[in-house]
């Protein structure tokens, strides 16, 4: 069975996972952090252990090697040489229209990833860095494209046009794309597998809870909505992003400090979200910290972001026609039992009822369920697994199975 090199590459950072198809075992993971900055960090993982050290990375082209150098170290690797690396699979955040699947890259390929590097500015550009950084060590390896987007191209058209201009879609492609597309597959194929359904069969909502989040209605495996939009700037709040919000509010504000188009985005991605509401903090476990010592602007916080997913929950509820399953996945669904407590209050009109000492005591890294026995919908947290996906695309893609 093949072994599949997961790359998701940042402006100044590379995650990276060797992973085992034979069981989709983790072989080896880490990051590369602070590439072209000052104070360089690599970490490896694997045989148990962690290696953490200081390393000039002035590129990402430096950083592709160094991972492929431990990977093959004699010492602490995991495998004899790079032949042993199938394939290489490349997140990437925006597809636009131009890659509804995941994609082989090809000079073709990489032609068009340049043309829609502006969807995701803060990512595409470092994906494409990744891309080519990998080609230049492993130039005869097949590598492959996957898209945070591509689950969500089963949308039908009324859920994911805007009502603007019709001309503009045509010429600009402005509709809502989502994100986090490999996350709602996993967990909602995880669902049905641990239900011993059908995915066919189900209707279920996935809840990827994080300092970004989105929420997504999954009809018998496909996805038919979700709640970022063009940009993941849409859908509820999040660490420091807005969410929904009146875009002429957002035009007075700018317009009221100083601020250009440009500025008031960076404003609307950064600034704002649990951030800007709480004062304290865009982290979760900040915000709880706060909220249980009295602060006022955190509990807010934590409300609407609560409120905010609850009513995506009864909006695709309705999108559904009935809902059989309700995941909670990433760093906050999977880990803030308040979060999902103050989600999920009253609704009981769905048959949507949490058990409180399950949900407080629910186990990490592991699927648990933690609907009351009386709830007519299964309410579950299942770890997400991004990279595997990734993983399991490449193998397709390049027909390495």
């Amino acid at each position: 069975m093949s072994k599949i090199l997961v790359i998701n590459s940042g402006s100044s950072s590379l995650k990276y996972q060797l992973i085992d198809m034979k069981d989709e075992s983790v072989l080896a993971k880490g990051i590369c952090e602070r590439i072209g900055i000052a104070n360089s960090n690599f970490v490896y993982k694997a045989h148990g252990q962690t290696i953490e050290q200081l390393v000039d990375m002035p590129n990402h082209n430096v950083a592709v090697k160094l991972v492929l150098d431990k990977l093959t170290d004699a010492e602490v690797g995991v495998i004899a040489s790079m032949e042993e690396i199938d394939g290489v699979g490349h997140r990437v955040v925006a597809s636009g229209e131009a890659f509804k699947v995941p994609t082989l890259v090809t000079p073709e390929a990489m032609v068009l990833m340049e043309e829609i590097k502006d969807l995701a500015p803060l990512h595409n550009p470092a994906a494409i860095v990744g891309v080519n950084a990998c080609l230049a060590q492993m130039p005869n390896t097949p590598m492959v494209l996957v898209f945070d987007t591509g689950f969500h191209f089963t949308m039908p058209d009324y859920a994911y046009m805007y009502a603007v201009d019709y001309a503009h879609y045509e010429k600009y492609k402005i509709r809502r794309y989502g994100a986090h597309g490999t996350s709602h597959k996993f967990v909602a194929q995880e669902a049905a597998k641990y239900l011993g359904k059908d995915i066919a069969d189900l209707k279920i909502i996935t809840c990827h809870l994080g300092n970004g989040s989105s929420i997504s209605a999954v009809e018998g495996g496909k996805c038919i909505d979700t709640s970022m939009g063009f940009t993941p700037l849409a859908g509820v709040a999040m660490g420091t992003r807005s969410g929904d919000i009146d875009y002429a509010a957002a035009e007075y504000i700018g317009r009221k400090e100083g601020m250009d188009i440009s500025q008031t985005l960076t404003y609307l991605n950064k600034k704002c979200g649990m951030l800007g509401l709480s004062g304290v903090s865009s982290d979760f476990r900040d915000l709880a910290k706060a909220a249980d010592e009295g602060n006022y602007r955190a509990n807010l916080a934590l409300d609407v972001f609560a409120y905010g997913t609850k009513k995506y929950i009864g909006a695709y509820s309705a999108a559904l026609n009935g809902v059989d399953v309700i995941v909670f996945t990433a760093g906050v669904g999977e880990n803030d039992a308040d979060v999902r407590r103050r989600t999920l209050k009253n609704l009981d009109y769905l048959g949507v009822k949490l058990d409180l000492e399950k949900n407080a005591n629910c186990p990490r890294g592991t699927i648990a369920e933690i609907q009351a026995d009386d709830s007519r919908v299964k309410i579950l947290v299942i770890p997400t697994n991004e990279e595997v996906v990734i993983a399991r695309e490449t193998m397709a893609v390049a027909k390495l199975s």
